[in-house]
């Protein structure tokens, strides 16, 4: 009779749009009423956006696939002397970029990497400078909060240090990604050398007090408990009740394919009803951040469509050419184009509007 209950205060408080707490969360998860969540999710969308939904013509860099963390969530990444190794140079960054420049109303340039055991700082510094010279109106959206945590490790100065020479360098923004699930438990297992929890947070804080805008993630369906999973939503509404600074929200399901995690414990990528569910939860317990993404690239593009009728109102962006993800076995497209985009968001009976990173709308 309890946990009937439990799900009944949940549902009332979801209906009326109130802040659901983790035992609210815990209690629609498991009433998994996926329709009544989606009617919920939908409404909450748009009473921050409407009937809009948004993407971005962007590019995606992958500097390099060589990693000292060797995070056996990792399908991505390569061993130093590793034939499958590449590190980009200042010559290949030149050929991207002139590619890039071609590109009607580019508005975002986002580079992530790997922890190179070798690279210093200042090569990061000056892709960030080079990108940002040869696409001033462009945003650069770079490096995860792990990769500025190692910035820091390696250089010895602060993480405030760092960020205030790549932004001084020409940094706009930061990607959410890194965060996987904020349990230190849980990044033991997962990502045991990367940065913790609280370097996650700390970065994050950091980046906001800066001005440096940024977005939040999470990977969900390995080895984190329910409970883990929907602490950390309620872990990134903390920081955005802090802060502000978070400008949206993505949603990675795992994929398992190629990664010493996936082998060892035989785990396979959830299904459609738990993106769908994870993406409506988000949408109601994420109340302070105004922008939730369906990432075609990681839920493929019909499960990002329907992601529009379960709360998110973004479909990130075009792309170009994408690495990371399809090491671990995602076998979307690495680009799509203007058009595809606005046609599968017309097809939802939304409106689709291109905007830059932070959420300006680009007249044509």
């Amino acid at each position: 009779m309890e946990i009937k209950e439990n799900i009944a205060a949940a549902r009332a408080k979801a209906e009326r749009g109130e802040r659901l707490s983790l035992a609210d969360a815990l209690a629609l998860y498991e009433d998994n009423d996926i329709l009544f969540l989606a009617a919920c999710a939908r409404k909450a969308k748009e009473k921050k956006s409407g009937r809009k939904v948004f993407y971005t013509v962007n590019r995606h860099i992958n500097l390099t696939n060589v990693c000292s963390a060797n995070c056996p969530l990792c399908a991505f990444q390569v061993e130093a002397g590793d034939k499958r190794g590449f590190t980009l140079e200042s010559e290949d960054i030149a050929r991207i970029v002139a590619e890039a420049q071609q590109v009607k109303n580019l508005s975002e340039i986002h580079i992530v990497s790997a922890l190179h055991p070798d690279k210093p700082f200042d090569y990061y510094v000056d892709v960030v400078r080079q990108v940002k010279a040869a696409l001033p109106q462009a945003d650069v959206k770079a490096f995860t909060p792990v990769e500025v945590v190692n910035f820091a490790k390696m250089t010895g100065k602060s993480i405030r240090e760092v960020l205030e020479i790549l932004q001084t360098a020409g940094l706009d923004s930061l990607p959410g990604g890194g965060a996987e699930i904020l349990a230190d438990r849980v990044r033991q297992i997962i990502c045991p050398k990367k940065a913790t929890t609280a370097e996650w947070i700390e970065t994050m804080k950091t980046a906001h007090s800066l001005g440096i805008r940024t977005n939040a993630s999470i990977m969900y369906g390995h080895v984190e408990t329910i409970e883990e999973r929907l602490q950390h939503l309620i872990t990134i509404r903390d920081i955005q009740d802090e802060t502000g600074g978070f400008q949206a929200f993505m949603l990675f399901p795992f994929h398992p394919g190629n990664t010493k995690l996936g082998e060892e414990r035989g785990l396979r990528r959830v299904g459609s009803w738990e993106d769908l569910k994870m993406m409506a939860l988000s949408r109601l317990l994420l109340d302070n951040i105004d922008h939730i993404k369906a990432f075609w690239i990681m839920l493929t593009l019909p499960i990002a469509q329907l992601a529009l009728g379960f709360g998110a109102d973004d479909l990130d962006g075009t792309i170009g050419e994408e690495k990371i993800i399809h090491a671990a076995g995602a076998k979307t497209n690495t680009g799509i184009t203007r058009g595809m985009l606005e046609k599968m968001i017309r097809e939802t009976g939304y409106e689709p509007v291109e905007r830059d990173t932070f959420y300006h709308e680009v007249k044509a």
